[in-house]
């Protein structure tokens, strides 16, 4: 008797998944022709909103439709939603880039997208969507703890973040600076004023879910305090990561004070170990991440860290007033293009 039980669980199991996949087959093949009918009425309605002088037309084109297309199809046709609808259009004018986002994004993720002005940040989230399978609620989060202006990319010329967003469109592989960031957050921690480096460690541990997240998109744990003998000395890597979509060790060293020279040599030993001892044949070059409560701009920007694979960033365990890291990460950007551009036109 038990062996006709077996089989029907097997059926069952079986039969669900098909339901499940067709389903989501469904879902998808519906969200992808609402969304192209949303850009095709906002772009009609962007058509004829054009040919009045006044905005006053545009008001009035968009109240009557949306009253005469209740009236015929019920609720969905609101004069907000025909407004998205002309957003969408005016946003993605590029019907290539429509039917590429169609496929794999939500009408609410593209409601979300389409109010951010500035294009090569709403380009980013786009993309990083696309990348990480964002939920549009992961998206809104996203957006608000301002994570384009913490990314790495953000501090870079705008054309070179323009090339590296292109280069992710088309090969699905992120550069480290569309992935690290600066600061890190972890006020999920909970962590007072006073705390030392192993009760950083700890508190990371325990919330390493959360720490994941924050460090971004294919980073799973692989050792704490991973143990190092070169001669007869040992050393230890706080945390040791590996990225998926990068193929790389990460190293992430912890330090409770600002940043220090010598920090960079104590990295660039563990990086090299690791490459002559841990690398698998067809990975990159280990990475480093420098977690400091401070950084020395000059000293990080004479010794060509970045030339080393070695990332310095600070983390805030008490994240601070929204107004406050928004007007310091802008600060930030604004600083390091600056220095950029100089040094380029010095070349």
């Amino acid at each position: 008797m038990s062996e006709p039980s077996a089989t029907n669980a097997v059926l069952i199991g079986d039969i669900r998944q098909l339901i499940d996949a067709a389903r989501q087959r469904a879902s998808s093949a519906v969200n992808a022709e609402l969304t192209l009918l949303y850009w095709q009425v906002g772009r009609r309605i962007g058509r004829e909103v054009l040919r009045g002088e006044r905005a006053e037309y545009g008001r009035q084109v968009i109240s009557s439709l949306s009253r005469q297309l209740t009236v015929e199809y019920g609720t969905g046709w609101s004069e907000q939603q025909l407004r998205h609808c002309l957003r969408f259009a005016e946003t993605f004018p590029d019907e290539e880039i429509l039917y590429a986002v169609r496929r794999e994004l939500s009408w609410t993720h593209i409601r979300t997208l389409i109010y951010i002005d500035d294009p090569l940040k709403r380009d980013f989230y786009l993309e990083m969507s696309r990348m990480e399978g964002w939920s549009s609620r992961r998206l809104r989060e996203r957006i608000d703890s301002m994570l384009f202006e913490r990314s790495a990319i953000s501090k870079q010329p705008e054309k070179t973040i323009g090339h590296e967003l292109e280069r992710l469109r088309a090969t699905g592989q992120p550069s480290s600076d569309l992935l690290f960031k600066d600061p890190y957050v972890l006020d999920f921690l909970g962590l007072n004023d006073r705390y030392l480096e192993k009760d950083l460690e700890d508190a990371v541990l325990r919330e390493l879910e959360q720490f994941l997240l924050e460090l971004g998109a294919g980073f799973t744990f692989v050792a704490r305090q991973k143990r190092i003998q070169i001669d007869d000395d040992d050393f230890y890597i706080d945390l040791l990561f590996y990225n998926r979509k990068l193929k790389r060790l990460v190293a992430v060293d912890f330090k409770l004070g600002n940043f220090r020279a010598e920090y960079k040599g104590q990295m660039e030993l563990y990086l090299r170990w690791l490459s002559k001892h841990e690398r698998e044949p067809g990975e990159e070059s280990p990475l480093g991440i420098v977690l400091c409560a401070g950084k020395k701009q000059e000293q990080i920007e004479l010794l060509e860290l970045d030339r080393s694979g070695i990332h310095v960033a600070e983390y805030l365990t008490v994240l601070p007033p929204r107004e406050t890291l928004e007007a310091r990460l802008h600060q930030s950007i604004e600083t390091a293009r600056k220095r950029l551009e100089g040094r380029e036109g010095g070349e």
